[in-house]
């Protein structure tokens, strides 16, 4: 569901530029509103310091429906968009505390170029002064992708299995804050029916399981989190760490027992003033019983999602991040990954490596976020990302 809150920020934003036609104007006459006596004024699109498009002011005073449209770009499933009317509930005076979410309700539709869509309803929210986070979301989707083996076991080249999931369910969990330190400890279960769609195509050519086919999944999912970072939005210093298990259980009201796990550790450092140097590593194992569906797989700019999938996957990721300009500034980056799975006792693995670059306007100075476009490529050619925020958002 974290997904989802990235593509509606994301989608905020750009609607929040499409409704200026003042950015028609070359960005150097850029001018913020002034009064009668040509003092500038507090505006909710502009800043008053230099006249630049920022959002802050809108964010301070974000209250009731905002329409919002925001572009999908992962290869996996081809350009698309999602709509959704969003819904943000958040005290006046709670506007100065810029690091705190507000309340957060979201109801839309995704549609991508390869047939993928989808309906999904989501609530945010934040409560005891930030120090409790919940979740709670609805969502029917059809996702159409490509199923290419496991680690080193993989199809012939061309030979990939194109196949559709469909699944509808829901997720609801919690994160509390634990005392006055960086650690949150949270729970969350999810449960969903799922079917996969195969086209014809014989699931024993590929290793797939017939009864991965026609599932009902249901799992808890304890976490552990340490937040250090210096802004959720755009970090510039400190550490996000995140260890989250998955625990489908029959008990729950799943169709079978199996576990998956995740790991990952985020560290972010300032170089000087004006260099931001980030790194990103994550693991991810399951076990035996796991739906080829839901094996863990490589995340990499300009690497397609489930592309390098395995028992077990990771990989590390460095970026590089120049501030130009107050308000511009450039990215690049890097990374490897890995698809490992067993096969007659044998361990076999994948490798894939992405690098690419990127840029990023300073969207809203007062909360410190970002935005921009990078452009990767990985072992299957290009792909265009658009980014809030940070690459590797985890609000």
């Amino acid at each position: 569901m974290s997904a989802w809150f990235v593509r509606t920020l994301t989608g905020l934003a750009f609607a929040i530029a499409a409704a200026l036609p003042a950015m028609a104007e070359p960005p150097g006459e850029a001018r913020p509103p002034a009064a009668a006596d040509g003092s500038p004024v507090e505006s909710r699109f502009f800043d008053t310091r230099d006249g630049w498009l920022d959002v802050s002011g809108f964010l301070d005073t974000a209250y009731g429906f905002v329409p919002v449209v925001a572009p999908i770009t992962e290869p996996a499933v081809g350009y698309g968009a999602v709509g959704a009317l969003v819904f943000i509930d958040r005290p006046p005076a709670q506007a100065a505390r810029v690091a705190e979410r507000p309340n957060i309700a979201v109801v839309g539709a995704a549609g991508t170029q390869n047939g993928t869509q989808g309906v999904f309803a989501l609530h945010l929210g934040t409560w005891l002064g930030g120090r409790l986070r919940t979740l709670v979301g609805l969502a029917d989707a059809d996702v159409n992708l490509d199923f290419f083996g496991l680690g080193g076991d993989r199809l012939p080249s061309g030979l990939e299995l194109g196949y559709t999931v469909a699944a509808r369910g829901g997720v609801a969990g919690g994160n509390v804050r634990i005392g006055d330190t960086p650690l949150w400890i949270g729970v969350r279960y999810a449960r969903a029916k799922t079917r996969v769609d195969l086209g014809g195509s014989d699931p024993g050519f590929a290793g797939i399981s017939a009864p991965d086919l026609d599932l009902q999944l249901a799992a808890v999912t304890p976490s552990l989190t340490l937040d250090a970072r210096d802004n959720f939005f755009t970090p510039t210093a400190g550490w996000y760490v995140d260890l989250s298990v998955p625990l489908f259980r029959e008990a729950l009201g799943s169709d079978r027992d199996f576990e998956r796990a995740t790991l990952t550790a985020i560290h972010y450092r300032p170089l000087s003033p004006s260099v931001f140097f980030s790194v990103r590593g994550t693991a991810r194992a399951s076990t035996d019983g796991t739906p080829f569906f839901l094996r863990p797989y490589v995340v990499l700019r300009g690497v397609q999602a489930m592309r390098y999938q395995g028992e077990q996957a990771g990989e590390l990721e460095v970026e590089l991040r120049w501030q130009a300009h107050p308000r511009f500034s450039l990215v690049g980056f890097g990374g490897a990954g890995l698809a490992r799975s067993s096969v007659a006792r044998q361990d076999r693995e994948q490798t894939a490596t992405a690098a690419g670059a990127g840029f990023r306007y300073l969207l809203a100075r007062k909360y410190g976020i970002h935005m921009g476009v990078d452009l990767a490529r990985g072992p299957d050619g290009w792909a265009a990302y658009v980014v809030f925020g940070s690459a590797w958002l985890r609000p």
